[in-house]
């Protein structure tokens, strides 16, 4: 809750990143969705106008590979130059004593982004073959905004902060995923099962890109008639392409729609379909499935962070709580496409 200093000093910081003459906060609100970052949603009034807002900003804890805001703004600010349907970046605050912590401000975007809302009110999105065709475009177009220039070269301007692109994005993955276990004195034989199978099987990247790393249902917004935006990308960086086209499709975020393998809205061609016609690449099934499985322990090594900040005592949730407990059934999964008897096809 922001207390009276607070609300002056944020009106004063939004008064000067617009040049408006005067702001006044009318209502501020936590909103939901929100599992690692803590988001605001502002209803003002900037030089009379309505007009709203959400800021975002690091919660008490947070997990080692999310980003700090002030690079999440960086590349959400490179994203709406590419015509990537995201949130219009407002401005970035540094100092914390106007709210507590550093936190970006973004357009308001009307819509729903709930997850299980999404994928069971047939009333949200519109034509659901359209709107993952629709999404498989945005996902290109993110492929779009940054690729390597080749072996060591780091971007210029805005995005240098991302160093230099990894040549081998899977073998990096893994690398971080163990350390992330090992951070939390996590001790998972089938993640290490599965981290071990994902390791013989890594796939070649030619040309690494900047990938949204949690491009999934649950991470964009609808309205009755399609998307509004794609949010939260705290995870972009360096990867394989085909990484974001496994995380999509992967069955632990179809939200009880397993026969939708399109993110639970609609099956898998509609969005390879937009998103071969975007980027003018094919997709290659095989090298889906691999990173399928690897959204499968991705997520459950993300899980495992969550619960450890309950456990820990960092940050009291029963929500970090249950998401911790959804390991094993990730664990399963993982087993089930690992399984001796499906390594004839490859």
């Amino acid at each position: 809750m922001l207390d009276a200093d607070q609300r002056t000093a944020l009106c004063a910081w939004i008064g000067r990143t617009l040049e408006a003459g005067t702001v006044a906060l009318d209502d501020a609100r936590p909103l939901t969705g929100g599992s690692i970052q803590e988001n605001w949603m502002l209803s003002c009034r900037v030089d009379g106008a309505p007009r709203g807002f959400v800021l975002r900003k690091d919660a008490a804890a947070t997990i080692a590979s999310s980003r700090s805001r002030a690079e999440e703004f960086r590349i959400l600010r490179a994203a709406f130059a590419a015509g990537v349907r995201v949130p219009e970046p407002v401005g970035f605050c540094a100092d914390p004593g106007v709210v507590g912590a550093p936190f970006a401000l973004m357009g308001l975007v009307a819509g729903i982004g709930l997850g299980p809302r999404v994928v069971k009110d047939t009333s949200l999105g519109g034509d659901r073959a359209a709107l993952a065709e629709q999404l498989g475009r945005e996902l290109a177009r993110t492929h779009g905004i940054l690729r390597a220039d080749g072996p060591g070269a780091v971007p210029a301007g805005d995005l240098a902060f991302l160093g230099a692109p990894e040549p081998e994005p899977a073998l990096a993955e893994i690398r971080a995923l163990r350390a992330s276990l090992d951070g939390i004195g996590a001790a998972r034989p089938a993640l290490e099962w599965g981290l071990r199978w994902a390791e013989l099987r890594a796939p070649p990247c030619p040309q690494p890109v900047l990938v949204h790393r949690d491009f999934r249902t649950g991470n964009y917004m609808v309205d009755a008639e399609g998307l509004t935006a794609i949010l939260d990308w705290e995870f972009a960086g360096w990867g394989d392409p085909v990484q974001d086209i496994g995380w999509f499709c992967a069955a632990c975020w179809r939200f009880g729609r397993p026969d939708l393998e399109a993110g639970g809205i609609a099956p898998r061609a509609a969005f390879y379909r937009g998103y071969e016609a975007e980027s003018g690449r094919a997709i290659d099934p095989e090298a889906v499935h691999y990173w399928e499985v690897m959204a499968h322990l991705r997520w459950a090594v993300i899980a495992l962070e969550q619960g450890h900040r309950h456990v820990s005592g960092q940050e009291t949730s029963l929500e970090l709580a249950l998401t911790g407990r959804m390991v094993p059934e990730l664990e399963a999964a993982i087993l089930r496409e690992t399984a001796p008897e499906r390594w004839g096809a490859r």
